[in-house]
C-alpha cells in the first residue's frame, strides 16, 4: 500500500530528526508529543520535501505524522 510506504519513510525521517526509536511515531502522534519544536520540524519538513521530490507550502499545517502523510500521499498522486 502506498501510504504503508509513505509513513515508513516519513517516519524513518522523523526518527532520525528527533534521535528516536522509529516505533515512538505512529500515525496520530504530534510532533509536540515528540518533543519536537519548531526547528525540528523546520527540518524534518526540508527532509522530507527532498525524500518526495515535493514542495511543502504551509509546514505549520502539519501537527501529526499523518498529516505529513497524507500531504505526501497528495502531492506525489498529482504527479
Amino acid at each position: 500500500m502506498v501510504e504503508d510506504r509513505i509513513f515508513e519513510k516519513v517516519r524513518s525521517i522523523i526518527a532520525k530528526q528527533l534521535g528516536l526509536e522509529e516505533g515512538k511515531a505512529t500515525l496520530t502522534t504530534t510532533f509536540e508529543d515528540l518533543g519536537g519544536d519548531s526547528l525540528d520540524l523546520f527540518n524534518i519538513v526540508i527532509e522530507i520535501e527532498e525524500e518526495f521530490g515535493i514542495q511543502i507550502e504551509d509546514p505549520e499545517a502539519i501537527k501529526t505524522v499523518r498529516d505529513a502523510v497524507d500531504f505526501v500521499e497528495t502531492k506525489t498522486k498529482k504527479h
